[in-house]
C-alpha cells in the first residue's frame, strides 16, 4: 500500500483516517502481509481514527512533502529520492501493488509503478476525476499516467463516476460505510418539528461550511424552526465561530468538534437533512452516509454527486447561489410528501452500496486476471 495518510503508532497498531482504515481492512483480509509505505507523525490519537486489523504488517516511514513555497520545494528535493527507494523496495517485495491517489505520495507511485508491468496492481483514485474540474496540476497528471494504458499496465484503477474517454484502466466504483446488518427502519422524522440539518467534515473552506450555516440562517430568518450541527475541525472553526456569534446564531447552530462514528451516526438518524457545499469530492462520503439513514442530501454539484442524487430525484442539488438555494429547500419544507418521497429513494439507493457488497467487488477484482 502507497499512500499519502499520516499514521499514528499506538500500543503496537497502527492508526489512520477511519474511512480510509475501514476499506484498507477489507483489502488486507486478503493478504498475508502487508507493506505499508506511509508517513508516520506522533501526537494523539482522535475520534476519527481507527486502527489496522492485519497482524502482520511491515510499516515503511517516509516523511510528507509539498510543493506549496520555495522552501517546501527545496526540502522535497531532498526528500524525494529516499522517498522513492522506499516505494520502489515495497513494490518491488509485493505480489500486488495498491495506490492510494490523488496526492504526492501518489504520485510518486504513479511514476515508480511503471517499472513493474507484470504485477497485479490496483489504484484508488479517491478525488473528483472529472477532466473539465479545476484541479492541481498533479492531479491531472496522476489521472493521466493511470489512464495511460502503455505505461499503466495490469492495473486496474477504481473511480467515482462514469466518465467519458477513459481507458480499460478505469473501473468505475463506489466506497461503503455499513454493512447489511445496519439496515434498521428509518427514524420517523416529521417537518412539523424542529427541523435538524447537520454538516459532517474537515472545516475547510474548500468544504464550504460557512455555506451551510448560511442557509440554515436564511431559512430561520423566515421563520423557519431549523437547527444545523456541524461535526468536524480545521482552520475556519474560528471564523465560524466569529459568524455564529457575531449574526446571533448560536441557538440553532452548533460546532460538534470530531466525534466518533457512533455519536455521528446517531445523529445522521435524528436529522432531516445532510449538507455539502463542497468545491470538490470524489464519492462524498458523507452524503452516502446521510442518505443511508434517511438525510435528505443537499450537496454541490460534483462528481459523481448529481448520479447519487438522481439529479434532484432524491436530494438537493446546490446552484451556489444563496437566494435561490434557499428558495429550493424553502419549496422542499413546505411539500411532506416530497420530503418523504427524497428521503426513502435516497435511504434505498444508498443501501445499496454496503460493505458485504463492497468486500464482494474487491475480492472480485483481486481474483480478475
Amino acid at each position: 500500500i502507497i499512500t499519502f495518510v499520516p499514521h499514528i503508532l499506538k500500543d503496537s497498531k497502527y492508526y489512520a483516517y477511519s474511512p480510509y482504515v475501514r476499506e484498507m481492512n477489507v483489502w488486507s483480509k486478503y493478504a498475508e502481509e502487508i507493506i505499508l509505505v506511509a508517513p508516520q507523525v506522533l501526537g494523539k490519537l482522535s475520534p476519527i481514527e481507527s486502527p489496522y486489523n492485519h497482524k502482520n504488517i511491515n510499516f515503511i516511514k517516509i516523511d510528507s512533502f509539498d510543493v506549496l513555497n520555495l522552501k517546501s520545494i527545496v526540502l522535497s528535493i531532498y526528500k524525494i529520492p529516499r522517498i522513492s527507494w522506499h516505494i520502489f523496495f515495497a513494490m518491488q517485495k509485493a505480489d500486488h501493488i495498491h495506490l492510494r491517489c490523488p496526492g504526492n505520495v501518489g504520485l510518486l507511485g504513479c511514476f515508480i509503478q511503471i517499472l513493474f508491468p507484470n504485477k497485479p496492481k490496483t489504484a484508488k483514485y479517491a478525488g473528483n476525476w472529472d477532466s473539465k474540474s479545476k484541479q492541481p496540476w498533479t492531479y491531472k497528471l496522476q489521472r493521466w499516467i493511470l489512464n495511460n494504458t502503455f505505461l499503466t499496465r495490469n492495473m486496474k484503477v477504481l473511480v467515482y463516476g462514469n466518465w467519458e474517454g477513459v481507458s480499460k484502466n478505469v473501473v468505475p466504483f463506489f466506497t461503503a460505510t455499513y454493512s447489511e446488518s445496519n439496515k434498521v427502519p428509518l427514524q420517523n422524522l416529521m417537518l412539523e418539528s424542529t427541523i435538524d440539518f447537520i454538516f459532517v467534515g474537515t472545516l475547510v473552506s474548500g468544504k464550504r461550511p460557512l455555506y451551510a450555516i448560511q442557509l440554515v440562517e436564511d431559512l430561520y430568518r423566515k421563520g423557519f424552526d431549523v437547527r444545523l450541527k456541524l461535526f468536524g475541525e480545521g482552520v475556519e472553526r474560528g471564523k465560524l465561530m466569529s459568524y455564529i456569534k457575531e449574526h446571533q446564531l448560536q441557538n440553532i447552530i452548533s460546532l460538534q468538534g470530531n466525534q466518533n462514528s457512533d455519536t455521528v451516526k446517531k445523529a445522521y438518524q435524528n436529522s432531516h437533512f445532510v449538507v455539502l457545499p463542497s468545491e470538490s469530492e470524489g464519492w462524498p462520503k458523507v452524503i452516502a452516509e446521510g442518505m443511508f439513514w434517511g438525510c435528505v442530501p443537499i450537496s454541490s454539484s460534483v462528481s459523481c454527486t448529481p448520479y447519487m442524487l438522481n439529479y434532484g430525484e432524491r436530494g438537493v442539488l446546490l446552484t451556489m447561489d444563496l437566494e435561490n438555494d434557499v428558495r429550493q429547500i424553502e419549496t422542499l419544507l413546505s411539500n411532506a410528501t416530497d420530503f418523504d418521497k427524497k428521503r426513502i429513494e435516497a435511504s434505498n439507493w444508498s443501501r445499496k452500496y454496503t460493505l458485504d457488497f463492497f468486500e464482494k467487488e474487491i475480492l472480485e477484482i483481486l481474483n480478475s486476471k
